[in-house]
């Protein structure tokens, strides 16, 4: 059944200066639509999703609403200045109705609703607002970057939260398994321009790479054409002047056409050297117990790090993730045990605060006012891991411009502010890479050169993420501090800490069935309490995302025949390989999952 839109754009122009932001823009959002919103940073994906709301008007071109539509908006940096406390602000306008739905929402999310506003970080402000929006009765909302600053735990349980919704919702994430497990639409903010695909963002880079390769097809035809319109316009013009006038405006015609296309964006040059080994032992930890006030950090923790361990530091918020880094870097005591650093250690860190950043000082004297960079004795240059370089040729790398230099650190996006960060730490050599949370605001892109930079760092890697799909291509180990000041550690990533969890209930319940004599009206009993409403929904559900990983598969398989890629394309037949593979063992778990359910339906259909 087709449906009328919530939202409706037409022809949108909107500029910010001399600067189109978006030009002849349309797009239609639907009641139940599920839709990542990517884009490069700076793109104007948070600027569409305020022309959505409303918040900002555009230059021309039409916005429409349904009827008595009700939108829900979160931005990146919500302004709560007008309330005293949080909770203030996230039970302002609610019906007492919905009072117990707020309080179950915010400990979900993590959130302290006594903290005042004044006392609280952008992270706790940011769960808040998030609290208060999914609490709010509203018929589609808005998020931008949801993610960011919540943990694990919390990020998945908003994905099943907004999962069995019913309200339409559009995303920008740079958190892959949170897009890929939600979205079942991708709208591409591309060089002023809002592509739709309905596909979720699983296969979104098959189709973006399609398009790109498309364009590129049709640039190479364009610029033949017109090197053979140019030719025959020199050898014999003046001999065809009259009757090929046509011809000719033809040919400027081409070469407008070349002229305004807009180039696509480069991606960052990224580079992580680590020519000076450490020694073969970087930290070695014994039975270390730290205790702030009545809070237990970490208790009787052991652990050898060794030349080229890539560990991942994960936990709820507040739990001493960033403080279990700093006391095996020996920033922080440890109240008793043994803590020892190897030798010849380099450590370059990545803060989750960005605090080596000054954020009054310009990008050009946030590295030549850096006494841990070497300057030159020419003015603007300074030592890239040992080769002489000017500041704005090296920040073109990371996507800089060079009028860009002088604006101070301050008026940057927090993508461009992590860039800059990353750019710092990356003009010196190191051998140990400390990253506290570095997937925060990144773009996609940038966040997929980050992961190959670190796979290919001959160092020793210590990160804190809460990004589940970062975490799984990054990390070989990982810590799971629990509480108390209780952690476990396991090989791989949080996938597998997920995989022992599960694998641990269903041993437990294992067990439980064992005690039981056959199948009594009991175990029935059982049997239907577990057959719920959420399960029923999924069940409902399932054909459904079956049926779009089998469309992207099929996709895949039509991308990786054609002939020419492997040899001309080998990084993009490699990229589509291990999306094929990903999406038939997605295909394969959702079957399993599709069987599990329908023989719990069954059962439950026939007590």
């Amino acid at each position: 059944m087709v449906t009328s839109p919530q939202i409706s754009l037409k022809n949108i122009f909107l500029s910010f200066g001399e600067e189109p932001i978006f030009d002849d823009l349309n797009l239609l959002i639907h009641p139940r639509d599920r839709v990542a919103l990517v884009g490069r940073n700076g793109s104007g994906k948070s600027t569409l999703l305020k022309i959505l709301h409303g918040l900002v008007a555009q230059d021309e071109g039409e916005r429409m609403l349904s009827k008595g539509l009700s939108i829900g908006y979160m931005e990146q940096d919500p302004n709560l200045n007008d309330f005293s406390t949080l909770y203030d602000y996230v039970y302002s306008g609610v019906s007492e109705s919905d009072f117990h739905l707020i309080e179950m929402i915010s400990q979900n999310l993590g959130v302290d609703l006594e903290a005042s506003i004044i006392a609280s970080s952008g992270g706790e402000r940011r769960r808040a607002a998030l609290t208060k929006l999914i609490a709010g009765s509203h018929d589609i909302v808005l998020l931008d970057e949801p993610t960011n600053h919540l943990d694990v735990e919390a990020i998945e349980w908003l994905e099943t939260e907004l999962k069995y919704s019913s309200k339409s919702f559009v995303i920008i994430s740079h958190d892959r398994a949170f897009l890929s497990n939600l979205t079942t639409d991708t709208i591409w903010v591309d060089r002023g321009k809002a592509r739709r695909c309905s596909v979720g963002f699983g296969g979104f880079e098959a189709w973006r790479d399609k398009v790109w390769r498309e364009e590129d097809e049709k640039m190479h035809k364009l610029n033949r054409k017109i090197l053979s319109e140019s030719r025959w316009a020199v050898e014999g013009i003046s001999a065809r002047r009259k009757r090929n006038q046509g011809r000719l405006r033809n040919l400027e015609k081409l070469r407008e056409q070349k002229k305004s296309h807009i180039l696509r964006e480069g991606t960052a040059n990224m580079k992580f050297v680590s020519e000076k080994k450490s020694g073969q032992l970087v930290i070695n930890a014994k039975n270390l117990t730290k205790n702030f006030a009545n809070k237990s950090i970490i208790n009787n923790f052991s652990i050898q790090i060794k030349r080229g361990d890539r560990i991942g530091i994960v936990g709820p918020n507040g739990i001493g993730k960033t403080t279990l880094l700093k006391i095996l870097l020996g920033e922080i005591q440890p109240d008793c045990g043994e803590l020892k650093l190897g030798s010849n250690l380099i450590i370059a860190k990545f803060d989750q605060m960005r605090e080596q950043l000054n954020l009054e000082s310009s990008l050009l004297q946030n590295l030549t006012d850096d006494p841990s960079i070497q300057a030159t004795e020419k003015a603007g240059q300074i030592i890239v891991r040992g080769t002489p370089k000017h500041v704005a040729g090296y920040l073109k790398e990371f996507l800089f411009s060079e009028a860009q230099l002088r604006s101070p650190v301050k008026s940057l996006s927090g993508g461009e502010r992590a860039r800059l960060l990353l750019a710092k730490i990356m003009a010196k050599e190191s051998n140990l890479l400390i990253l506290d949370e570095p997937t925060n605001d990144l773009d996609l892109e940038t966040l997929d050169l980050l992961q190959e930079v670190i796979s290919e760092y001959q160092g020793t890697v210590l990160l804190i993420s809460h990004d589940r799909d970062f975490l799984n291509r990054t990390v070989e180990t990982s810590i799971i501090l629990t509480g108390q000041g209780e952690f476990l550690k396991i090989m791989g990533s949080w996938e597998n800490y997920q995989n022992l969890k599960t694998k641990n209930t269903a041993s437990e319940k294992e067990k439980v069935s064992k005690k039981k004599s056959g199948v009594t009206s009991k175990s029935q009993s059982l049997l239907k309490s577990e057959y719920s409403f959420v399960d029923q929904h999924r069940l409902k559900q399932l054909p459904i995302l079956i049926e779009r990983i089998l469309y992207e598969i099929k996709k895949l398989e039509e991308f990786l025949t054609e002939p020419s890629l492997y040899l001309e394309h080998p990084l993009k037949f490699e990229k589509a390989s291990t999306a094929l593979i990903e999406r038939q063992s997605d295909l394969k778990n959702l079957e399993n999952e599709w069987l599990m359910l329908e023989e719990k339906a069954l059962s439950y259909g026939k007590e």
